[in-house]
């Protein structure tokens, strides 16, 4: 792990606007905004609509992954109210552990040791997020891999997606799919399946790569 101050983002309402940048201003606007403090993620803005906007660390990738500590990594995402109640208690408890200090496996048994314990919510059905912003940095390989929506669902779901690995490699078992399987989580250790899928529109509505 690098300083702490290479995470965070010094000025907090810069902070702000880039959550709100993860998703179209029809949701954003309204949206609860978390941002990074030095012991965790803390509310900047009060929501009304259930949706919950921040901007993810690099911890958020899969344990394996080389970009498991890039303090450059900025992903806003804003996440749906089922998401945000049984998925962004990941992120919290993640970012809690990494910010006490523990290592990538402490981590990793402490997830795993709370959702054997439940102590973490069972996911909810309809839970997605966007991930649309064209100010996001995700990877070295290129700062943005595509505007795109994310749906999780219960491990082992099988929809037809071209897997992803953790260096962001995509396979194609399934030609011309427009979904991808996402890296993170798989049951390493939590119990849920990532897909993507690119919209080919920024959250600002002009055109972004597929």
């Amino acid at each position: 792990m690098a300083s702490l101050d290479q995470y965070l983002i010094a000025d907090r309402n810069a902070e702000i606007a880039l959550a709100r940048t993860a998703a179209p201003p029809s949701i954003s606007r309204d949206a609860k905004v978390m941002v990074l403090g030095t012991n965790g993620y803390e509310t900047a803005v009060e929501g009304k609509n259930g949706f919950v906007c921040m901007v993810e660390r690099a911890w958020m990738n899969p344990f394996d992954s080389p970009e498991f500590w890039n303090p450059k990594n900025r992903s806003p995402i804003c996440l749906n109210p089922p998401a945000a109640r049984t998925v962004l208690p990941i992120t919290l408890m993640r970012t809690k552990l990494v910010l006490a200090g523990k290592s990538k496996d402490e981590v990793k048994e402490s997830i795993k040791t709370a959702i054997e314990k439940k102590e973490l919510p069972a996911l909810e059905p309809g839970a997605m997020s966007y991930m649309m912003s064209k100010d996001a940095y995700l990877t070295d390989k290129g700062g943005h891999n595509m505007a795109h929506l994310m749906f999780y669902m219960p491990l082992g779901t099988v929809w037809g997606a071209n897997p992803v690995d953790s260096s962001n490699n995509v396979s194609e078992p399934f030609p011309g799919s427009p979904l991808l399987l996402a890296p993170s989580y798989k049951g390493n250790p939590e119990p849920i399946d990532m897909f993507l899928m690119g919209t080919g529109v920024w959250s600002d509505g002009t055109p972004a790569p597929m």
